[in-house]
């Protein structure tokens, strides 16, 4: 990828929240949101506030929010607008996704799922086992923490049903090849089951070329408000009987699966979201996110121990770390004491976490765009202060 030039000064600009001498590295746990997303919210409850179906303005221009935001979540995805549905977050959709899919299955049909995963792409898929006698097989990952590809394929049969896995861990910033696992899944007729959580403000996204049945995200996660977003195809839509209030209506597709009423402000947050986005470009994002971890991976102090891999090649600026003669929530404390804000624990994936051996889990830092080289600096020399 060519080098794209990025002004991170002028992003900044667009975040209040910057203005902050807190350094916020803690963007893979939700990032901050510009002052456009913040406005659109609060725009609608001052102008728009209404539920859909009554015959008056307010009530038609959330009518017409609704249909945009499909717009905008087909356009950030690559789907068509039928395809997208909105929830409270990803777990809620997985957990509401898996159990509908199901009712097509059979006790003793598989799901594979990864130890590379967070556990709500883990979790759904055992409770379901639980209740329906299913089995849930896990897809080991190697000593640097990318998924074997080859022990995945060796867990599939005739019984897989779903290989559920994660376009990139929110533990070690690990990239997978969605379309190589996707292709997988197929060949052994199960469904390619995607968490793109972590993965969504690192890189576009782009279902048909990934190759995805279902694909999860959360807009809180790139730069949006807290809700939830998911893809399915068309044909999965309309074949499944969903878990629906009689009145609901069935069209469009996504519709029939999203339970309630959509918090219409939250969608109006989201489609400035995708609007910001876009105003940046996925090539400057990308580009200056690169510059930032290859700065931070080749000074990281030696009293850190990285987990995952040590190049910017196959991840995306997560960060996964110890520091030696520190637990990790005492080190992400003093941190938080010197205006660094990074997390400490297992953040979920329990089966990274367990397979790298880590029971107090482990420091994590998290770039995105809006992050600069003169904090990452500032991480850098903190980390070799903590005492």
């Amino acid at each position: 990828m060519s080098t794209v030039a990025f002004d991170v000064g002028a992003a900044r600009a667009r975040f209040s929240a910057l203005e902050s001498d807190l350094a916020f590295f803690d963007g893979p746990g939700g990032t901050q949101v510009p002052d456009e997303v913040i406005d659109a919210i609060a725009t609608y409850l001052r102008e728009s506030n209404a539920n859909v179906s009554g015959p008056y303005e307010t009530s038609r221009r959330t009518e017409r929010l609704v249909a945009d935001s499909r717009l905008a979540a087909a356009s950030f995805l690559g789907s068509a607008p039928d395809e997208v549905i909105f929830g409270a977050n990803m777990t809620t959709l997985n957990f509401a996704l898996s159990r509908t899919a199901a009712r097509e299955w059979n006790e003793g049909d598989e799901i594979v799922v990864t130890r590379l995963d967070h556990d709500g792409n883990v979790s759904p898929w055992l409770e379901l086992a639980h209740d329906l006698g299913l089995v849930v097989r896990f897809a080991d990952i190697r000593e640097d923490t990318t998924l074997d590809l080859e022990d995945l394929a060796a867990q599939l049969s005739n019984r897989t049903r779903v290989v559920a896995f994660p376009w990139a861990s929110n533990a070690v910033g690990t990239l997978v090849d969605v379309a190589r696992v996707a292709a997988l899944a197929h060949e052994a007729g199960a469904l390619a089951w995607v968490d793109a959580v972590h993965y969504a403000p690192h890189g576009p996204i782009d279902v048909a070329a990934a190759g995805a049945d279902i694909l999860i995200c959360s807009p809180y996660k790139f730069f949006g408000p807290h809700l939830g977003l998911a893809y399915a195809r068309s044909e999965l839509l309309e074949r499944w009987r969903p878990y629906k209030v009689r009145p609901s209506a069935d069209q469009p597709l996504g519709h029939r699966y999203e339970t309630g009423t959509l918090p219409h402000e939250l969608l109006a947050g989201f489609v400035a979201a995708v609007d910001y986005v876009g105003s940046l470009g996925w090539d400057a994002i990308v580009a200056h996110e690169r510059e930032l971890g290859e700065r931070f991976l080749q000074a990281l102090p030696e009293r850190c121990r990285l987990y995952g891999l040590p190049t910017m090649e196959g991840r995306v600026p997560t960060f996964a770390f110890t520091v030696d003669g520190l637990a990790p929530q005492e080190a992400a404390r003093q941190l938080s004491e010197r205006g660094l804000a990074v997390w400490h624990g297992n953040y979920y994936a329990l089966e990274v976490m367990k397979r790298l051996g880590l029971d107090e889990g482990a420091v994590r830092a998290g770039c995105v765009h809006y992050n600069t080289l003169g904090e990452v600096d500032r991480l850098l020399e903190e980390l070799t202060r903590l005492n």
